[in-house]
């Protein structure tokens, strides 16, 4: 990994020390925020008053030095010069409708919004190309922006509107944030450190992050994973645009440049769910659906190194001939008399199957062994996989899930072997009970 990338995720990883330290039990949101930050991806926050949605966007631009920071909080009487600046009186005596934007939401580099959605349709309208292309009509001309990130808060979703959805829609990650729910984050709530946050990372970082993501390249299996949790959804009537998708495509491909990677893997995809949901009660479900998508998506991803389903494919393969050849072995033990091309045939395949199930068994075994192993140290695996990873433990079941399914199919090896051949199979001696 080239260095100015350890440089980066070493600045990461010092800011989430001190965000965790000042904001309890907000340790996803912090690295979402990252991956917001770094992919040019604007985050809604959800929940009620006094939860601190403004300080931890004030937090994340003290991180950058406090460079132009802009917050506001919106109600529906809310006036466009309040947010994009003065019209210039100066221009206006040139006949040229012209806003004064700096020190402004056009002229700063992080931004927080309250109350978003009571904003007015004057207000919402120039709100739509600043979210989505960094652009403020400025009269009648195209002012690009300079803003690194935007965060905006609400305590309830829009009501059905046209123009808020389409408000609503460049939100690519959308938290819901709650309460203090643990007594170990009250007994740590008085004693929080006040003191402003250090300039830790600056633009240059997230340009270069944000350079290296547009070099990395989304794998066909990935993509094809993409649409599996597309398909799933649909299914389940969760409908999401195509603009969507390609903004969830394009934070995977952020995070393996935060990683160092020029490939998108899959623990690259982990914080997904949070970027498809359109009301906060539809998480679970679609939790649900992704850990699905995810572990057949890992199952093939880890093929290379336990082939599970070429295993499996073996093992069924002969367990469909298993009544012929059982069959074929009891005739012969009870003398019935056969017809030489069908005893030919029969102990052929008999053979065959005795040595393909010997092998496969053998290295199944072998294989399983190794991922023993590999399980011992996963925890620093998925940390050299994705430093942004929290609660590794919820991904280790995953991998030990993949074990039992290749410790099934090793018990049906040995099995069939035993009731062909009233034998085991030297060589494939397993301890089930790890």
């Amino acid at each position: 990994m080239a260095k100015q990338f350890v440089s980066i995720q070493e600045k990461i990883e010092q800011a989430i020390t001190l965000l965790e330290e000042r904001f309890l039990e907000r340790e996803e949101l912090i690295r979402l925020l990252f991956l917001g930050i770094m992919s040019n991806e604007n985050a809604l926050l959800i929940g009620p008053p006094g939860t601190a949605k403004s300080q931890l966007a004030r937090s994340f631009s003290q991180l950058f030095g406090n460079e132009k920071w802009f917050d506001y909080l919106l109600t529906r009487f809310t006036t466009p010069d309040e947010i994009f600046g003065p019209v210039s009186l100066q221009q206006l005596k040139n006949d040229q409708y012209v806003r004064q934007t700096d020190g402004y939401l056009p002229g700063s580099r992080f931004a927080f919004l309250d109350e978003i959605f009571k904003a007015n349709s004057a207000i919402l309208n120039a709100l739509l190309s600043i979210l989505n292309e960094r652009i403020f009509f400025n009269g009648r001309e195209k002012q690009a922006i300079p803003l690194l990130f935007l965060m905006a808060a609400s305590n309830e979703l829009p009501e059905e509107d046209e123009q808020l959805t389409a408000l609503y829609d460049r939100f690519l990650i959308r938290y819901e944030v709650s309460y203090l729910k643990k007594i170990a984050s009250y007994e740590r709530m008085f004693q929080l450190p006040e003191d402003p946050l250090p300039a830790i990372l600056s633009f240059a970082d997230v340009e270069t992050i944000r350079t290296q993501a547009r070099k990395t390249k989304l794998p066909e299996s990935l993509v094809y994973f993409l649409f599996e949790i597309k398909q799933a959804l649909e299914e389940q009537e969760f409908i999401l645009s195509d603009r969507r998708w390609n903004k969830v495509g394009s934070m995977w491909r952020t995070s393996a440049a935060l990683n160092g990677r020029d490939t998108v893997s899959i623990w690259d995809t982990v914080y997904t769910p949070h970027l498809l949901w359109d009301v906060p009660e539809d998480l679970a479900a679609i939790q649900q659906i992704f850990d699905v998508c995810f572990q057949d998506a890992l199952k093939r991803e880890m093929e290379k190194e336990l082939p599970l389903r070429e295993y499996e494919q073996i093992a069924e393969k002969w367990l469909e001939k298993e009544e012929e050849l059982h069959s074929y072995q009891f005739k012969r033990e009870v003398g019935e008399k056969l017809n030489r091309d069908a005893v030919a045939h029969s102990q052929a395949l008999l053979e065959k199957c005795r040595t393909q199930v010997e092998e496969t068994a053998r290295k199944l075994r072998s294989d399983l062994l190794s991922w023993q192993q590999r399980e011992q140290a996963v925890n620093a695996y998925l940390y050299s996989q994705n430093f942004l990873l929290l609660h590794t433990d919820r991904y280790t079941v995953k991998y030990t899930r993949l074990r039992i399914q290749g410790e099934r199919t090793l018990q049906m090896l040995q099995g069939l072997y035993r009731t062909l051949f009233d034998k085991e199979i030297a060589g494939s001696e397993y301890d089930y009970t790890l």
